[in-house]
């Protein structure tokens, strides 16, 4: 889920409005021809699936181009390459995605290849206008975000893989496709010949926060079955929404129900046999229609307060014959990671409940999974992610470096 709109208008927001304020103060440039990238994605052939995607191998580069950032000062820090390739969607349909890989220009002096890290940004939103790849010439917030957390990452002198996990149809809390997405595009990078210092020897980790956790936890839970050759050090992943059923529900009627709306829509879209218009009323209807080909800070907006039984037919639309499977299978467990994983997230998270998260912790556990499990008993969703940042690097650097994982399990 993206970070950005879930800040409240309060004295707690204000410090990361600050941030962000610093990071999207990027240079004008000069009138002229677009630069490569500044074009919205369904207006940018790049974008564009060939008419034989589908004989392309999974993580095959279909295009590559080098994209000046329009964000802060990264165009200073960093060379940055974007990436289309094939992927597949929840169903195995091929599908052409994007990434967007950030490589620090300062030489990595440390021991090995650099390590690279896939951060998931939070995107939650339903329009490929608000892509990671497409805010990093455009200087969208939630690529200011994304940059903000990445910074650390590249003083490091790690690269950093930002994929565009929700796909060409901008689907939210499709966990299949977003693992697909992630794990393609390690592929990508992997076969990329195009930046020095990048290939097949580079160690890789992931990173997610919200939204960006559910694409990173479904990554690590399915790369053992679906990409055994993408070796993964360690996954850091934070409020997470991993059972989509549990956060509607937490979240129903409430200031933050637009993320249902975004849910509901992007996954009636993935996930067609849904049939979600048969048990939509005529507002159900209207209200779908409404809520596609949006940011989440347009989608918020719309429908805070709302609940789902204004929208339907049936009492309770989360128990529908139809939307029930759909939702578990978007429910996150079934299957256990083989990296380390580091799990943290607030007690008092008013968005993402603690609860869900913690069952999959159990989940995972139970199927043999090395989890290392943090919980804050206060805090607030967006600054739980910047209060934590600290433990995150101390966990992906140890993981660069070989050392053990903690198990809390």
């Amino acid at each position: 889920m993206r970070a950005v709109p879930f800040l409240r208008r309060s004295a707690s927001a204000l410090p990361v409005a600050a941030l962000l304020a610093t990071v999207l103060a990027a240079p004008a440039h000069a009138a002229g021809p677009p630069p490569p990238g500044s074009v919205p994605p369904d207006q940018d052939p790049f974008y564009a699936a060939p008419a034989d995607i589908g004989s392309y191998r999974a993580g095959q580069i279909v295009g590559s181009r080098k994209i000046t950032p329009k964000v802060g000062d990264l165009d200073s820090k960093a060379d940055v390459w974007q990436l289309s390739y094939r992927s597949n969607d929840s169903h195995l349909a091929p599908q052409l995605v994007v990434t967007s890989l950030i490589v620090p220009k300062k030489a990595w002096t440390g021991n090995g290849a650099r390590p690279v890290v896939s951060v998931q940004a939070a995107e939650d939103a339903t329009g490929t206008q608000c892509a990671p790849s497409y805010g990093l010439t455009s200087g969208s917030t939630i690529a200011a975000w994304s940059a903000v957390w990445s910074t650390k990452l590249l003083d490091k002198g790690w690269a950093v893989a930002l994929p565009d996990h929700e796909g060409p149809k901008s689907v939210f809390m499709a966990g299949p496709q977003a693992a697909h997405a992630v794990l393609d595009g390690i592929r990508a990078v992997k076969d990329f010949t195009g930046a020095p210092g990048i290939g097949k020897d580079n160690p890789w980790t992931l990173n997610g926060y919200s939204g960006g956790a559910q694409a990173t936890g479904w990554a690590a839970q399915t790369q053992p079955s679906y990409a055994p050759d993408v070796e993964l050090k360690g996954a850091a992943m934070g409020g997470t929404p991993a059972d989509p059923e549990a956060v509607a529900r937490f979240l129903d009627g409430g200031p933050f129900s637009g993320f249902e709306a975004a849910a509901a829509a992007s996954l009636a879209t993935e996930f067609p046999e849904m049939n979600i218009d048969a048990i939509m009323n005529e507002a159900g209807r209207k209200a779908i229609a409404q809520a596609r080909g949006k940011c989440l800070t347009e989608i918020l907006g719309a429908f805070a307060f709302k609940k789902l039984s204004q929208y339907s037919t049936v009492p309770d639309p989360l128990s529908a014959p139809t939307v029930r499977p759909v939702l578990k299978l978007n429910t996150m467990g079934a299957a256990a990671p083989t990296t380390p994983i580091f799990n943290y997230h607030a007690n008092t998270d008013e968005i993402v409940p603690v609860r869900q998260a913690d069952k999959l912790v159990k989940d995972w556990c139970a199927k043999g999974a090395r989890v290392h499990t943090v919980r804050s008993w206060i805090g607030e969703h967006a600054l739980e992610m910047l209060f934590k940042n600290g433990e995150v690097m101390t966990f992906l650097a140890d993981r660069y470096a070989g050392k053990p994982a903690k198990n809390t399990c």
